[in-house]
Order: structure tokens, then C-alpha cells, then sequence
């Protein structure tokens, strides 16, 4: 009797609680129509309805994560983009520099590019509609639509102005932009993002390896920069590397329909390669479960630098005239049981900020092996290499975009260049970059200059700065004649940003990617481990 009387009292209360859940959403759905339609009615200027209501959608969203959005009819070309890798346009990147909208980047053998456009070309005209004073999304947009319809440029081009009339097609932006064999006899793979077809491009690629070179000593599958994509790719490149039937990923959420079990479905590659991942802290969401299931099963040494910490999984959902919503359904889990997700979006702080798990709430767990993972903070890499960020030189060269303006003029210097494993930035090539620059304003500060500011603000308000005035600027005269040698002590940095933009100008994105292996820290350190077989089980074994 007791039992019933409990079931009974839990059963009302549900119900209740339910009542108060509906009568407080109509309630407050009741709210915003009159907010809504008195702003509509009495505001002293007239308001857009669909601006406005799109404004209050955003808003409400946001409160809640990142990736809980609204797309309008006129967004669906980027839905497109972001679950394909597809839309419909002419493939071309852009950029703005000074209000003024210019190519960056066209994508090789696309409408852009069979249409002669090149790096460097200023846009004045979309369809007849001038860019001034346009964003590069402005821009972006109006270049965008449906495949077979055409679009007309007005272009600028070493002081000259032409027309252009692209048709647009449906754009597929490589996932796998670079494969190949690297001089160490190591494999290695690119993947961007995890759009359709991400795992069977992966796959094809890796045969592609095996092909050229039957006794492939290892693999590198890099994943740097990768935000993630659709996570049935994710689990079918894991596959590619343990068996048939292992549970990869599970997803837990409000609804029981959400909570669902990812097994490798398909036969596996190769169960025995000497595989290297290399992430970053833009590696999120299908990076981490595929770099963080195959450090689960042991399956993979992981290199670099911790990952972004995206543990939420979003559906998108189609609502009425052609609006769609991507909500956050639920969380997901790895093989070990861990959930990666490091910012938790119902607590935030007294800014508004998402807050991160805290270090007293992350829990242990074990890989196949017996290894110690956490949750709650990404995907700890098993090998964490050093990682070097931007000098201030560096930085203004690359915000003012003089390495691309470079580039441009190089092109028309040069009519072609070395292949992209041989082709280096010379002497006589940074010479040159160094005359380019010789009338050109790159002023910068550092942090050191950025502390000296500070320091002499806080000895004027103390009155100090008297008593260390003649110390301070004897210090800023040795930090001003030091800085003019930056561009000889920040050579190799600048060198390699000049490198990947000039090979992107001859050789596009494949280009970029491969003249960038012979020098990165990530992937040297990757041959490193998979070329001493004693090493890599070392790590994996955990002892």
C-alpha cells in the first residue's frame, strides 16, 4: 500500500509540475505577442517584423550555447555549407582590407578560377550593386545562390577595371584538401572538417597510401584546425582502425529518443599501423571523438596541444516556410565513458560567461590499456608539443596583409616556382620582402612596450616618474634599436608565412598544406614516434 501511496504522489506531482511548465510557457508566450505587437503598433519609427523577430530568436538562443541557432530561408545556403561542405557560388574566398573588398583566395579549377579571377583582384560591383561600404559577408551573400544561375562582377586589377559574368555551381569544398607520403616514408592526411563523404575521402586516401607504399610504416591523420562536422563520419573513420562492432561514441539527452549507441559498422583498414593524430585548440566535437575514441581504444598516439572541449551534439530540425533550427539534443560519450565538454552553458559567471568545469569535479577513467583520462577539459594529448604563437612582427604583417599584397606582386614576378616540397623563401626572396616593406607602415607594439606604457602611467600617478624617468627611456631607446632587427630575428616565422601564401597562389590549398610539413613541430615530432616502434607502445602501453 505504501508503494502505490508513493507512485501515486510522484505520478501527481509530475502532472503538476507539467501544468506548471505549460501554463508558464503560454503565459510567457502570451508576454512577448503583446511586447511584439505594441512595439509593432506604437514605436515611434517603423520597425521590420521579420528583423525584429529574428533579433529576439538570436537573443533567446544565445542564452543558451553557441550552437542552438535559427536560419532564416535566406540562410539556408550556409546550413548547406556547414553539414555538406557545399553551396552554391562561384569558390572563391574574400577579405576586406581598408572598407575595400578584394579576392583572397580562388578555389582551384571552380568558376572563380576557370574564369581567370586571381588573389589580389579588387570587387566593385556585384550584379550592378556597388561594394563600398559592404561587409565581406554583404559580399559573400550576393556572390552565393542557387547553382546554374549567373552573377556579375565588376573587377579591378592593376589599376584596370573588367567585367565578369561567373555561373555558379554547386561548390564542394575538399575535406581531404592534401594526402601523400612524406619524405620520412610516413603517410599522411589532411582532414578540415567532417562534412559528407569526410570518412569515405579519408579512406580512399589512406588505400591511395597503401597503394604507393604496401609496407606503410605509420600514419598521421592530422585534425588540427578541425571544428568538427557530422559525427556518423566521425565513427566511420574510427572503424577504419579497430574492429567491427566496438562502441565508439553513445549520446545521452532530455529525450530517450537522443540517447543513442555508434558501433563500427564497417570492415576496418588496418588493425595493426602505427597511427599518429595530431589536434589542437580548434580541434572540437568529431576531431575529439575520433582523436579521443582511438586514445581510448589505444588505438592511436595523440600530438599537439589540447582540444577545444565539445561535448554537445545538435540536431537540425525544419520548421515552417523553409526556417530550420540546429539545437543541442544532448551530450555524448566516449568509449571510456568520459564526456569532453569543458564549458558548462546553465552555470555562468557574474559577465555572463560559461563557466569550466571545475578541476574537483573532473573524474578519472581508463582506456583500454589502463591509461588515466579525464572528462570535462577536451582531449589531453598523450604527447604535448610546445606551441608557438605569433610574434608582434608577425601579427601586423599578416592584419595589414602586406605577406598577401607581397604575394600578389611576386606572382607577376614570377611565372612559376619550384614544387611545394622543394620551394623555400630564399635570401634574395626575403631581401626583396624587406624592400617591399621599406615604404610600408607596419608599427607595432610589443608586450614589452605595452608594460613600459603601463609602468610609466602607474610612476606618474605615484610620483615616481621623475626619479626613473632617464632609467625608462633608456630603456625604450635599447627596446626601439632592438626591434628594428625583428624582421632578421623573426626570419623563419615570416619565411613560413610568406612560403604558404605564395604556394597557395600557384598550387591552392594543396599546395599550402604540403609546403608546410617540412617544417612543423607537430607532425616532425609525429614521424618521430611512428618511426621508433618502441616508443609508440611505450606510450600506448601507459608504462
Amino acid at each position: 500500500m505504501k508503494k502505490i501511496v508513493i507512485i501515486l504522489t510522484l505520478s501527481l506531482c509530475t502532472f503538476v509540475h507539467a501544468q506548471d511548465k505549460g501554463f508558464e510557457i503560454s503565459k510567457n508566450l502570451e508576454i512577448f505577442s503583446n511586447v511584439y505587437k505594441n512595439v509593432h503598433l506604437n514605436y515611434v519609427d517603423d520597425v521590420d517584423p521579420g528583423k525584429l523577430m529574428k533579433t529576439a530568436i538570436d537573443a533567446m538562443l544565445a542564452s543558451l550555447d553557441p550552437y542552438t541557432n535559427y536560419y532564416a530561408e535566406s540562410d539556408m545556403e550556409d546550413v548547406k555549407l556547414q553539414l555538406l561542405g557545399e553551396y552554391g557560388g562561384v569558390g572563391a574566398l574574400i577579405h576586406q582590407k581598408n572598407g575595400l573588398i578584394y579576392v583572397a583566395e580562388p578555389y582551384e579549377g571552380l568558376p572563380a578560377d576557370k574564369a581567370g579571377l586571381k588573389a589580389g583582384d579588387r570587387i566593385l560591383e556585384v550584379n550592378g550593386v556597388s561594394t563600398e561600404g559592404k561587409t565581406t559577408s554583404d559580399v559573400s551573400s550576393a556572390m552565393r545562390g542557387q547553382s546554374g544561375t549567373a552573377v556579375k562582377l565588376k573587377l579591378s586589377r592593376d589599376g584596370r577595371t573588367f567585367d565578369c559574368t561567373l555561373t555558379r555551381q554547386e561548390i564542394k569544398l575538399p575535406n581531404v584538401p592534401y594526402s601523400g607520403i612524406l619524405t620520412s616514408g610516413i603517410g599522411y592526411i589532411k582532414l578540415s572538417e567532417f562534412t559528407q563523404d569526410a570518412a569515405k575521402n579519408v579512406r580512399d586516401a589512406f588505400r591511395q597510401l597503401k597503394k604507393q607504399n604496401p609496407d606503410l610504416p605509420g600514419v598521421i591523420l592530422d585534425l588540427r584546425g578541425n571544428g568538427g562536422g557530422l559525427m556518423n563520419e566521425a565513427v566511420e573513420i574510427v572503424g577504419m582502425f579497430v574492429k567491427r562492432g566496438e562502441l565508439v561514441v553513445e549520446t545521452k539527452g532530455k529525450l530517450a529518443s537522443k540517447n543513442v549507441k555508434s558501433y563500427t559498422r564497417s570492415a576496418p583498414e588496418d588493425l595493426d599501423i602505427p597511427v599518429a593524430v595530431l589536434i589542437d585548440g580548434y580541434s572540437a566535437s568529431a576531431s575529439e571523438i575520433v582523436s579521443g575514441s582511438l586514445q581510448d581504444f589505444d588505438r592511436a598516439v595523440i600530438i599537439g596541444s589540447r582540444s577545444y572541449g565539445k561535448g554537445l551534439v545538435q540536431n537540425i530540425l525544419p520548421m515552417s516556410y523553409n526556417t530550420q533550427m540546429k539545437v543541442t539534443v544532448s551530450k555524448y560519450y566516449i568509449p571510456s565513458g568520459r564526456c569532453i565538454q569543458a564549458l558548462d552553458y546553465s552555470h555562468r559567471d557574474e559577465n555572463g560567461r560559461a563557466t569550466r568545469v571545475p578541476d574537483s569535479l573532473k573524474t578519472a577513467f581508463k582506456t583500454r590499456n589502463g591509461r588515466t583520462v579525464y572528462d570535462g577539459f577536451g582531449i589531453e594529448p598523450d604527447v604535448e608539443v610546445d606551441q608557438e604563437y605569433m610574434s608582434a612582427l608577425a601579427l601586423v604583417l599578416y592584419q595589414k596583409f602586406l605577406v598577401f599584397d607581397y604575394a600578389t606582386q611576386f606572382v607577376k614576378q614570377h611565372a612559376s616556382i619550384p614544387s611545394p616540397s622543394k620551394f623555400e623563401i630564399t635570401d634574395e626572396i626575403y631581401d626583396d620582402f624587406r624592400n617591399f616593406l621599406s615604404d610600408k607602415d607596419y608599427s607595432y607594439s610589443t608586450s614589452t612596450e605595452k608594460y613600459l606604457d603601463d609602468l610609466k602611467t602607474i610612476a606618474k600617478e605615484e610620483k615616481y616618474f621623475d626619479a626613473v624617468k632617464a632609467d625608462i627611456e633608456a630603456l625604450e631607446a635599447k627596446l626601439k634599436a632592438d626591434k628594428a632587427g625583428d624582421l632578421a630575428k623573426y626570419r623563419d616565422e615570416v619565411s613560413e608565412m610568406l612560403k604558404n601564401e605564395i604556394l597557395a597562389r600557384y598550387y591552392y590549398q594543396k599546395g599550402r598544406v604540403e609546403g608546410s610539413l617540412t617544417h612543423d613541430k607537430d607532425v616532425l615530432k609525429a614521424v618521430e614516434i611512428l618511426t621508433d616502434k618502441s616508443q609508440y607502445k611505450k606510450i600506448l602501453s601507459g608504462k
